[in-house]
């Protein structure tokens, strides 16, 4: 499951209840060290009022005047609100079924050069909070707000709250996930299988490649939006997840660290 749902999104929340003995079973929590970020752009316009993220799943020009507006296609929300708080402060509050998914909150540096985002999640029973560092690839076209251009993520400043933590459980036939409120109990039988307690109807297809090395495919509306490739560390310390988000093609590498 995801870190988090941004046009990036590019980190993720993530899942699992225990099972069995073995290299997945117990509780993980996310790494900061070793985190490798998409180097793919995002794409943002601020500009006569009107706001566009152009690299997202739905490019949507909204009004940026704090209300809420609909967004068509994306599982993950239904309307977007911008405010632009001042010349270098932007947030953007994410709703689906009108309850709030996600607030952003971007602060671009005096220069210009660099801005860290502010992204709280709460997809999942509890916020939890992520701080990346974006670094400017393009410049703003002339008289637009600072937050336009095009921007590549850098560094993850910090991940706090449940969303950060996830507990896994394997079977020789099955695969499990629990984390912040949602869960799934899946088979290793090519099905797809819910993902309960998550709003946005995720349903998941497991594949077992070894006892240590395990692919999780996630689908919304019958497409697969995120693959996760998961493999334990020889010691059993350490569990590397490739995850790609399919829109975009945009792969996210971290670590989780297993805790006593």
């Amino acid at each position: 499951m995801k870190l988090v749902k941004i046009c990036a999104a590019s980190l993720l929340l993530l899942p699992v209840t225990a099972l069995a003995a073995g290299p997945f079973d117990g509780t993980w929590k996310v790494s900061l060290q070793h985190i490798q970020l998409s180097k793919k752009p995002i794409v943002l316009l601020l500009n006569g009022g009107d706001y566009i993220c152009k690299s997202c799943l739905t490019p949507t020009t909204i009004k940026a005047d704090g209300t809420d507006h609909k967004i068509q296609g994306n599982p993950n929300m239904d309307t977007t609100a911008v405010t632009v708080v001042d010349a270098n402060t932007v947030t953007v509050i994410y709703k689906l079924s009108g309850k709030t998914v996600q607030s952003t909150k971007w602060v671009i540096a005096a220069d210009g050069k660099s801005l860290e985002r502010e992204d709280t999640s709460l997809y999942g029973a509890e916020p939890s909070v992520f701080k990346t560092r974006l670094t400017r690839v393009a410049d703003a076209p002339a008289g637009a707000h600072a937050l336009s251009g095009s921007w590549v993520e850098s560094k993850v400043l910090g991940a706090t709250g449940p969303g950060t933590v996830v507990t896994y459980g394997m079977t020789a036939d099955g695969f499990s996930m629990n984390s912040n409120g949602q869960t799934y109990d899946a088979k290793f039988d090519d099905k797809t299988y819910p993902v309960t307690g998550d709003p946005t109807k995720t349903v998941v297809n497991l594949k077992k490649i070894s006892d240590s090395e395990v692919i999780e495919s996630d689908s919304q509306k019958g497409k697969v939006v995120e693959v996760e490739h998961m493999t334990v560390s020889a010691d059993g310390k350490t569990l590397h997840v490739v995850d790609t988000v399919m829109h975009g093609n945009r792969a996210t590498t971290y670590n989780l660290t297993k805790m006593p």
